[in-house]
């Protein structure tokens, strides 16, 4: 792998882990709790990234952090789960005893949104479509286009 890849990688999972932060801030202000990142127990935990109750209904989340916009300058209207992600959020379901939900969050030079749904509401698709997410066809708003104040640059897409 060279310099490019390796920078490119590391941006990528550093983007994913700043997610998960916001993740985690975000549903300690919805009243969410015992929230555990998966990930300390099983590197690479399948469809999962959280783990979490409310009101004594167990979740398993999988958290998609991405930018805004795609390279070309585009709006990044679809964040993929992955290969078979409905066939693995199953497996942990029944693993975790929890349904399976997802959190978008979407990063842009100064601001953020937040998106969650069940993983029901997608229908067998592959891939949250934030477009619809924002026109409230599917999943809550949770913030919209907040204020962050951190150095966007290093996540950005080039």
């Amino acid at each position: 792998m060279n310099d490019l890849n390796k920078k490119e990688a590391a941006r990528k999972k550093s983007l994913g882990e700043l997610g998960e932060l916001f993740a985690i801030k975000a549903l300690v202000d919805r009243g969410f709790d015992k929230i555990r990142n998966l990930n300390d127990k099983t590197l690479n935990e399948p469809f999962a990234d959280l783990e979490c109750e409310k009101e004594g209904k167990k979740y398993i989340i999988s958290v998609k952090a991405r930018n805004k916009y795609e390279k070309k300058g585009t709006l990044n209207t679809r964040y993929n789960l992955g290969n078979n992600a409905h066939k693995k959020a199953h497996l942990s379901e029944i693993k975790h005893s929890a349904t399976a939900h997802w959190m978008a969050i979407q990063f842009d030079k100064n601001t953020f949104s937040i998106y969650f749904g069940s993983l029901l509401e997608l229908q067998e698709k592959k891939a949250i479509p934030i477009d619809k997410c924002e026109k409230k066809l599917i999943g809550e708003i949770w913030e919209y286009n907040k204020r962050h104040f951190f150095d966007f640059d290093f996540y950005s897409n080039k």
